[in-house]
């Protein structure tokens, strides 16, 4: 059931915080709303529970001062920024919060936010740090304690049946995704990186069936775009979370055009299809642990576990990478000399950008940016 009457672009808003639209579709929904900060909890046996799963994201540059009481001063600015937003109110439309181990900061946050402001539902999702088998099996067990403190919450049974249909939406939704990504291996690209980043966390704050009428609206309208004129430096993005457009468009507005990108709204979660298992849960444990590439968790020694960045560049014509790395993000800032390393003898350069979750000096990074843009 879509619960939305306007027009679906009006549901993309600039930052991609859209509070007033999910307030009124909990109000004729009926349905509680649980906010997560990580798809390690999969969205869809959210959905599968009779609730809405809400994507929490931050405000760059945004006031921490209320939450910096409760965090240490070097602890990562995101978490800092998502603390705030909760302390400060803007986030007491969540009848639920959902926290997987993702870092040990967001571990952190979970047991702040969950003791001094308490909500009707909390649950922290943990998640192996290596991938082997055992550590599958503990995954997939996980996934079944999840789903039953979902049921004792909503008082709705979760059938296999129900999770298999969120499991196809959500795959038909990932289709159109992945054909508005082939639009950008175009050049130039029919639609912006900025453009699809708003779309993305649009995704992330409705319905997955809202979703699914936006992207087919969004899709017609960028295959119908006529492709613009001029050559421009093909980037990709890599590195920590990104909910806000503010770095997309100061590359666009350097003169870069971003046509691929490796971060957790992005593409990591939307490239591949969850299987369709005859259990339903061995395909979410293969999509949503063993698939996706996200730097904290351990996949052996050496390189090799870059590989499909350098696949992904070739396949979409990458002239050079930019990275973004927030602020004592550690599983990232581990990760990036091996990269830059690995990227370098490819022949692909990469710039990193290490921010507080600001976008702030602008200008110096606008400066640094088309530096490197003029460079390749």
């Amino acid at each position: 059931m879509i619960f939305n009457d306007k027009p679906a672009e009006a549901l993309i808003k600039p930052t991609g915080i859209n509070e007033e639209e999910i307030r009124r579709i909990k109000t004729e929904s009926g349905k509680p709303v649980i906010g997560y900060l990580c798809c390690f909890a999969p969205p869809e046996i959210i959905s599968a529970a009779g609730a809405i799963p809400y994507r929490i994201t931050g405000e760059p540059g945004g006031d921490t001062s209320s939450a910096d009481a409760y965090t240490e001063p070097y602890g990562c600015t995101y978490v800092r920024n998502i603390l705030a937003r909760a302390i400060d109110g803007k986030l007491d439309f969540l009848d639920g919060l959902i926290i997987s181990h993702s870092c040990d900061m967001v571990q952190r946050l979970y047991g702040i936010w969950t003791y001094y402001h308490p909500l009707p539902y909390s649950y922290l999702f943990n998640v192996p740090h290596q991938v082997t088998p055992w550590a599958q099996r503990f995954y997939k067990r996980e996934l079944g304690f999840f789903r039953e403190s979902l049921e004792k919450f909503t008082g709705r049974s979760v059938s296999d049946e129900k999770l298999r249909n969120e499991i196809v939406l959500q795959n038909k939704n990932r289709a159109i995704i992945r054909a508005l990504y082939d639009l950008r291996k175009e050049s130039p690209p029919r639609l912006e990186g900025s453009e699809m980043l708003k779309l993305l966390m649009a995704g992330g704050t409705q319905p997955s069936g809202s979703f699914n009428r936006l992207l087919h609206e969004k899709e017609a309208f960028y295959a119908a775009r006529k492709p613009g004129s001029g050559k421009k430096p093909r980037i990709m993005i890599w590195g920590s979370i990104m909910d806000d457009p503010a770095l997309f468009e100061i590359i666009e507005e350097a003169g870069g055009t971003i046509v691929a990108d490796d971060t957790c709204i992005g593409f990591r979660v939307w490239e591949k299809d969850v299987p369709e298992t005859a259990d339903p849960y061995d395909g979410l444990t293969e999509h949503y642990f063993v698939n996706f590439q996200c730097p904290r968790t351990d996949r052996g020694p050496g390189v090799k576990r870059f590989n499909y960045l350098l696949e992904r560049a070739r396949e979409y014509s990458v002239d050079g990478v930019v990275g973004y790395c927030i602020s004592f993000c550690d599983p990232h800032k581990f990760d990036y000399p091996d990269l830059r390393d690995y990227l370098k003898k490819e022949g692909l350069p990469l710039l990193l950008i290490d921010d507080n979750y600001s976008f702030e000096p602008a200008e110096a990074i606008k400066t640094r940016l088309q530096a490197f843009l003029e460079m390749l």
